[in-house]
């Protein structure tokens, strides 16, 4: 599981999104070591499990010969409240980490195989993380 060694604040705010502005990245948008690539359609925010799992997935199907990069990392805390705890009391405790990911971010490359292999592990990855997304190739 990926997780920061250190952080300079324990919890952070949440940060207020307004529906009506539609966010999308300007960091990460291209492909930059592998040939094949899945790029986020939907913002969503990833936990460092569901990274792990789509990371395992992409790797058993690119087989031997596959490398596959990760472009995100979960440097974010989130907290969450114990189970049947009363309101108020303060914020909860730090449960994990989460990276926030905005329309258009690279998540993972691959390179070193086919693109009938690069584009079925890539699709397999995609349907492990709640957000859309689409495979890119280089150009």
């Amino acid at each position: 599981m990926l997780f920061p060694k250190k952080v300079k604040h324990r919890k952070w705010q949440k940060k207020r999104v307004n529906p009506a502005k539609k966010s999308i990245e300007y960091r990460g948008t291209t492909l930059a070591f592998g040939s094949y690539g899945l790029k986020a359609i939907t913002a969503h925010r990833l936990n460092s499990n569901q990274i792990e799992s789509a990371r395992r997935v992409a790797k058993r199907a690119s087989g031997k010969t596959g490398r596959v990069w990760i472009r995100v990392f979960p440097d974010r805390p989130y907290t969450r409240k114990a189970a049947e705890m009363g309101m108020g009391k303060g914020k909860g405790e730090p449960k994990g980490y989460e990276f926030e990911v905005k329309p258009g971010r690279v998540l993972f490359e691959i390179d070193g195989v086919t693109e009938e292999i690069a584009k079925e592990s890539l699709r397999k990855a995609g349907k492990k993380l709640p957000l859309k997304t689409k495979i890119i190739t280089r150009e």
